[in-house]
């Protein structure tokens, strides 16, 4: 099986959605495999303020979970047009794998979720790219032959997958996020499966 990990950061559940949507879209290509992982939260005062098991959904990702996978889908919430803390936290602790080589050539994408239309979803996914490509990741966005990326009056970008939350982030993801959702997980995963038997 070719195992596509699923990492993300949610606050108020946007996130988390987009993930399941885009763990769908993996395992339509045959042979693939999604699985969920989260990150713990931080606190100002302490480095992690989070029990070591979530009181639910997805288990805390260890870098063990980035070493064992074929391919990675990054998501998390957009703070000030960046990745949310967390994600960053979890990601600057991950230099082992950068010193041994452990994701060179492994396909990555990217998702988030913002409360507003214009509030840095395109500047959160391009800040969640840039330390893949210092591990040699091979980074894959959404082309423009999925129609709803050029449909779409919510989320939805080349970089990755993204969501219009509403300012109250209630708002349910519409046909073309879940559309691009899908079309992100399905390509990681075609491109994960492609790379792992040409290496072999």
């Amino acid at each position: 099986m070719t195992r596509i990990l699923i990492l993300y950061y949610s606050r108020t559940g946007n996130v988390r959605e987009m993930a399941k949507w885009i763990a769908r879209g993996v395992e339509k290509h045959p042979g693939a495999e999604a699985f969920l992982r989260t990150v713990p939260p931080v606190a100002p005062v302490t480095e992690v303020a989070a029990l070591s098991i979530p009181e639910d959904g997805a288990i805390y990702a260890t870098t063990d979970d980035l070493k064992s996978c074929d391919g990675l889908i990054l998501g998390s919430p957009t703070r000030f047009g960046n990745m949310a803390a967390p994600m960053k936290h979890f990601l600057d602790n991950t230099g082992s794998l950068w010193m041994s080589g452990a994701l060179i050539d492994k396909p990555a994408g990217v998702f988030t979720s913002t409360s507003s239309l214009h509030g840095g979803q395109e500047s959160t996914l391009l800040s969640m790219l840039l330390p893949l490509l210092h591990h040699g990741m091979v980074c894959a966005g959404i082309p423009y032959d999925q129609a709803a990326l050029s449909q779409t009056q919510g989320g939805g970008t080349p970089y990755g997958a993204s969501h219009h939350a509403g300012s109250d982030s209630k708002r349910a993801l519409d046909q073309h996020e879940i559309a691009l959702c899908q079309a992100l997980g399905e390509r990681v995963a075609r491109l994960a499966q492609s790379l792992k038997q040409r290496s072999s």
